[in-house]
């Protein structure tokens, strides 16, 4: 079996062999080589101590990575990789790190401690394949399995239980039963897992071509991070409207939707508030008065608390809250929207619209569809015919209110924003000279 490798990566490894060292390639670059993927990051494992490493590569460059772990980084046309010794991990106390390694000269003692078997691989060109953990096995089987006892891999590091459900949910792989237990059963360990982190796997998760499968079959543990999710949890929405549950109509919508983080967070996170809200009539149906504005409220709350950037916040909140916007056919109706979250994203309100509509019924779903493609065109006719839809289009600004005797910041913010929606509404026209006119009769 030979895999393609960079020439830089061969270089580091002939360059070892040649001192008389073992190298290999390790880990994840293995596995999604093997699966025809183009790696994104090359590591390196050997059987040189961090010295030796840095003494092979004098005419090179290194860089002191992580050299208590034992990884140097190794400069190789400008471009660093990381090179580690074979090492075997000491407790892990604070269920992430290690509090002590031990470096040994065994390639399969160092394959021992990682997690999953598809990641416990090796190559390099003079050697083959190393699987002491049949890896190639489970990758052919699209299998998830933890190197020896799931508790054992998951309790040290309890990152891992996100990291398999990612890596379930980018290859449509299933986790072997014990390790799907040992997930499920240590999944409160998350907890101890910082936010910045927990964030990073769970945008993965979302993006994977078969999210939907894993949040389903993993709701709970995803609770333990978003507890705010598990009322959702087979919550019957009894319309006529729906043919799942909330938590099912959400997962469904995710895995309809382009992979992209604000779109998958955003489909994640629509309906969440619906069970607080929920009332019933004197028919059993039940009605979400005012679901949107308490899950854009809960969007807020959760991505803050996860460390989302902010930008990503505040387009999932729009997102959010303009999900369920009823267009009456109306251009004026689209301009404002566009007005409130900007034109860029308008776009992506569109998708979520369309993604939430074909995870409800069949009932009115035409009239519905049509009434979202109907909005999608004027919203296209719009841009196309530079019509105003925001201050930037407004033929008047804040100088102009100032020269013309208006000096106060919050009576011309104020005016200027009344203008736009007279404008909007077609009240006015958007000339200067009629915009002057009507400030005057705004501030007298």
């Amino acid at each position: 079996m030979n895999l393609k490798i960079p020439k830089d990566v061969k270089l580091i490894i002939s360059t070892l062999e040649n001192r008389g060292f073992e190298a290999f390639i390790v880990g994840g670059c293995v596995r999604d080589a093997l699966l025809g993927i183009e790696p994104h990051d090359w590591d390196i494992c050997t059987d040189a101590r961090p010295n030796q490493i840095k003494d092979c590569f004098q005419g090179y460059g290194t860089v002191d990575i992580g050299i208590r772990h034992g990884t140097v980084g190794v400069i190789i046309n400008k471009q660093p990789y990381e090179v580690t010794t074979y090492r075997i991990d000491g407790d892990y106390t604070d269920n992430r790190h290690p509090d002590s390694v031990s470096f040994t000269t065994d390639v399969v003692r160092d394959l021992a401690r990682r997690d999953f078997t598809v990641n416990a691989l090796a190559y390099s060109e003079s050697r083959g394949v190393v699987d002491p953990f049949n890896g190639i096995d489970d990758l052919k089987n699209g299998i998830i399995r933890c190197v020896g006892n799931p508790d054992d891999r998951l309790r040290e590091d309890a990152l891992r239980i996100l990291r398999a459900l990612r890596f379930a949910s980018r290859f449509g792989f299933r986790l072997e039963s014990e390790t799907a237990n040992s997930v499920k059963t240590n999944a409160v360990l998350l907890s101890n897992i910082a936010a910045e982190r927990i964030c990073s796997e769970f945008t993965k998760i979302l993006t994977g071509e078969f999210a939907e499968k894993i949040l389903n079959g993993f709701r709970e543990v995803i609770a333990v991070f978003i507890p705010e999710i598990k009322p959702c949890f087979d919550f019957d929405q009894r319309t006529i409207h729906h043919k799942y549950d909330v938590y099912r109509h959400i997962t469904h919508s995710v895995g309809i939707i382009k992979n992209e983080p604000v779109l998958r967070l955003s489909m994640f996170f629509h309906d969440i508030a619906k069970p607080l809200v929920a009332t019933e009539d004197t028919n059993g149906t039940r009605h979400f008065k005012g679901h949107q504005q308490a899950s854009a409220d809960i969007t807020q709350n959760v991505m803050r608390r996860l460390k989302y950037p902010n930008a990503v916040i505040d387009d999932c909140v729009k997102l959010v809250l303009y999900h369920d916007v009823r267009f009456n056919g109306s251009k004026k109706q689209v301009k404002r929207l566009m007005s409130k979250i900007g034109e860029e994203l308008m776009p992506s309100l569109f998708q979520v619209m369309l993604a939430d509509l074909f995870s409800q019924s069949d009932y009115m779903r035409q009239e519905k569809l049509n009434s979202v493609l109907t909005a999608e065109k004027q919203y296209q006719s719009i841009l196309n015919e530079n019509e105003c839809f925001s201050l930037k289009e407004l033929k008047i600004n804040g100088n102009d209110l100032i020269n013309s005797g208006i000096t106060d910041g919050k009576t011309i913010g104020a005016v200027l924003n009344t203008l736009l929606y007279e404008v909007i509404d077609e009240k006015i026209p958007n000339k200067k000279t009629a915009l002057l006119k009507r400030a005057e009769q705004l501030t007298h």
